[in-house]
């Protein structure tokens, strides 16, 4: 039979499309996005209680689509178009631009790889991007995608995942994180009840992908084996990272999708789910 999980509210915040849950461990403090509130939030952990409790907020000028942090508390935020170092006193600079100015597509979700790269999508109307900041530059991984979104590696950093939503396609590729070398990308799985959008690992190599429009989070193994599900009271359930300092909350992210939507629409939720995250590297400046 397989596990199901109940997530639960983890407070009272209602964000328009809540997304990228990233634990901070040296401070002790979540941060995620609200892409269409044009903002970066951070808070508190109850770990006991599940709840989290919302300490600040960095408003940007347009969507924001993911953020990472350094060992140091300095921040990389994929804005609409470009990349964003934030230091700890809120001073901004611009690291990269990775879509053309005026463009219609935007910047979506991002991840940092095990040596502490980070990289992120696109998404919009045509062929979208999978990037990478390097020290030379950006280096285009994709350039054929739909709808770019979540990004997870292996236990041993040796191998890669990304979605692509609209197809539904979760894709794997070899991947060294010392030279930052991808082998051939190749379908793993694909989800079909629902539109995959976000996700994360566990130690054990097994992902837990956010389902939108499924109202749920599935865990399923590398080659789509479905272990569990967590279903969320909200139906755009858009992704999930472990938290606490023993890394054994499931934080989710969801959105608000319409004046219809139940009341969970668009909260964080929290779950116990009986494994513990694998932790994700600070985004080291520089790499």
């Amino acid at each position: 039979m397989i596990p199901a999980y109940t997530a639960r509210p983890a407070g009272t915040g209602v964000f328009q499309l809540g997304e990228g849950p990233v634990w901070d461990p040296g401070r002790q403090r979540l941060l995620w996005v609200d892409i269409d509130g044009h903002a970066v939030h951070e808070g508190t952990l109850d770990v006991a209680g599940g709840l989290i409790t919302e300490t600040g907020i960095r408003r940007f000028a347009a969507e924001v689509g993911a953020v990472a942090v350094a060992a140091s508390g300095e921040l990389i935020v994929a804005e609409r178009e470009t990349l964003t170092r934030v230091a700890p006193d809120g001073t901004r600079t611009e690291l990269a631009r990775v879509l053309p100015r005026g463009t219609p597509s935007r910047l979506n979700d991002g991840a940092v790889d095990p040596a502490g790269r980070f990289l992120v999508g696109s998404l919009g109307p045509g062929r979208e991007v999978l990037v990478r900041l390097d020290p030379g530059g950006l280096t285009t991984l994709d350039a054929d995608l739909r709808l770019s979104n979540g990004l997870a590696w292996s236990p041993a950093g040796d191998r890669m995942y990304s979605i692509d939503t609209v197809p539904g396609t979760i894709w794997a590729r070899d991947y060294d994180a010392v030279t930052g070398a991808t082998g051939e990308r190749r379908e793993a799985f694909r989800v079909t009840d629902g539109s995959p959008d976000g996700m994360c690992a566990d130690v054990e190599g097994n992902l837990w992908i956010a389902v939108w429009g499924g109202g749920r989070v599935e865990r399923r193994t590398p080659d789509g084996r479905l272990l569990a599900t967590v279903t969320v009271g909200a139906p755009h359930t858009t992704s999930a990272a472990f938290a606490g300092p023993d890394l054994d909350v499931l934080v989710i992210t969801t959105a608000v999708d319409g004046p219809a939507e139940p009341d969970g629409a668009g909260r964080l939720f929290t779950a116990r789910v009986d494994t513990t995250g694998l932790p994700v590297p600070y985004w080291a400046p520089g790499r």
